[in-house]
């Protein structure tokens, strides 16, 4: 059991309970992002339908309900929730293509596809008009798939085949993301869910998983909470987060919680080597402490690379900077030392990453930083955007001499207008509005400190 999950004792602790026979109805996955939360439910959805005598459940189980689970196929799932479906994609595909004769690599593509078309089962989006729209290209992923998993990988022709085949799976992934899948997780889905919930499982049991749970507005949130007041006997419910401590009360009351850990740098390039088939795993670069090396590693083969989202950040927060020294001038005012570190540091990044100088006008920074990051079009482009401010910030405060007690204020400032930002987008708030927001209320707030 829990086999493919290195690094983590919480994967042990779900075992001991499997084994006594003690399992919760309802969990909570909580732990940094990429540390293994949602691979260990799906694992978990695997070992509670194992058929084999005495189910041992190991990763190779010969059973058709674990064959159906490795694959995602099995109807006792049904998953919820967004993630960095187009970059994990990419990265399983880079694993593929290194490695074409192993079935491991091959079916770890297509469960990086099939975490993607879970979210569109029809199961979820009943009476959904927007459905219509997104089948053509729910069907040709499909299609795309069983293509790919028939075709051989020997000879000339073949290659050039499947090489335009993971070409168009993965353009018509990152179109189906974009297009369908939404910031928060719809109320009318969760409905949907419980409504699956209630029926009948076709195995031994069913597993329902909402990953990144704490992204539901407040009607959703409460549907999720009935659900979780009389959870039916016959499924578990695992929920996954990042961010815990914004869940409700009510909700976290009632799920037994399981935290994952960061793991150790080691056991990051173990994943790396093994899982995405990188032997150069040592070569993997972090632009920040704080993001795990595999979050660094799928961020590379996002179609904007983590170096030029820093460039972004640092033009972004330079230029609110640079308006806040416009607004302390009309007032006669000098600037705070950490606006003024912080324009010192941001704009010579922001210069070397090709974006000039910093702009003090709204309108002209947004129109940039829009076409740089082609309208945020991944979603989890904006959240790494974000992050990358709070870490450039950071970082301009180290070139102080000394700790000043403003830094006190000022970080407070970055963290609450980004934290306003990250609601807003919940309420699915268009990007350049989001934008404009966060850069009015940190510029007016900079210019503000005292």
């Amino acid at each position: 059991m829990f086999e493919n999950i290195l690094g983590q004792s919480a994967s042990e602790a779900l075992g001991r309970d499997i084994s006594g026979n003690c399992l919760a109805p309802s969990m909570l996955f909580e732990g940094p992002i990429a540390s293994g939360k949602g691979t260990a439910a799906l694992e978990l959805g695997r070992i509670i339908s194992c058929e084999s005598q005495g189910r041992r459940a190991v990763w190779n189980c010969s059973c058709h309900a674990c064959e159906w689970h490795r694959r995602l196929l099995h109807p006792d799932l049904l998953c919820l929730g967004s993630r960095p479906f187009s970059a994990e994609i990419a990265a399983s595909c880079a694993a593929f293509l290194k490695e074409p004769e192993s079935a491991g690599a091959r079916t770890f593509f297509i469960r990086a596809v099939r975490k993607l078309l879970l979210r569109f089962s029809p199961v979820l989006w009943e009476d959904e008009p927007r459905i219509s729209k997104l089948n053509p290209l729910i069907a040709s992923l499909e299609e795309g798939l069983d293509e790919f998993d028939a075709l051989e990988v020997s000879g000339e022709a073949a290659d050039y085949k499947l090489k335009k085949l993971l070409g168009d799976l993965l353009k018509d992934s990152v179109k189906l993301e974009s297009e369908g899948i939404a910031k928060t997780i719809p109320i009318d889905q969760i409905r949907h869910a419980s409504w699956w919930a209630h029926l009948a499982p076709s195995g031994k049991g069913k597993l329902l998983l909402i990953e990144n749970a704490d992204r539901m507005l407040d009607s959703a949130r409460n549907s999720l909470l009935k659900l979780l007041e009389e959870p039916p006997g016959n499924v578990i419910i695992v929920l996954t987060s990042s961010r815990p401590r914004t869940l409700l009360p009510t909700v976290l009351s009632r799920i037994r919680p399981y935290h994952f850990e960061a793991r150790s740098e080691e056991i990051e390039k173990e994943v790396i080597r093994k899982v995405f088939r990188n032997k150069d795993a040592i070569a993997v670069k972090q632009n920040d402490a704080q993001v795990s090396l595999i979050s660094a590693y799928l961020d590379s083969f996002l179609p904007i690379s983590g170096n030029a989202i820093e460039g972004l950040a640092a033009f972004f927060a330079a230029s609110a900077a640079m308006h806040a020294a416009v607004l302390r001038k009309k007032r006669g005012e000098e600037l705070p030392e950490a606006v003024v570190l912080l324009g010192k540091y941001a704009a010579p990044i922001a210069e070397a990453a090709g974006l000039g100088r910093p702009l003090p006008e709204c309108a002209q920074v947004l129109a940039k930083l829009i076409k740089g990051a082609d309208n945020f079009e991944i979603r989890s482009l904006f959240q790494t955007f974000l992050q990358s401010l709070l870490t450039v910030v950071s970082a301009s405060q180290k070139q102080a001499a000394s700790p000043s007690p403003l830094f006190i204020a000022y970080n407070e400032l970055w963290r609450e207008c980004i934290a306003r930002t990250e609601s807003a987008m919940l309420t699915n708030q268009s990007v350049n509005l989001a934008l404009e927001m966060l850069f009015t209320g940190l510029s007016r707030g900079m210019a503000g400190l005292r």
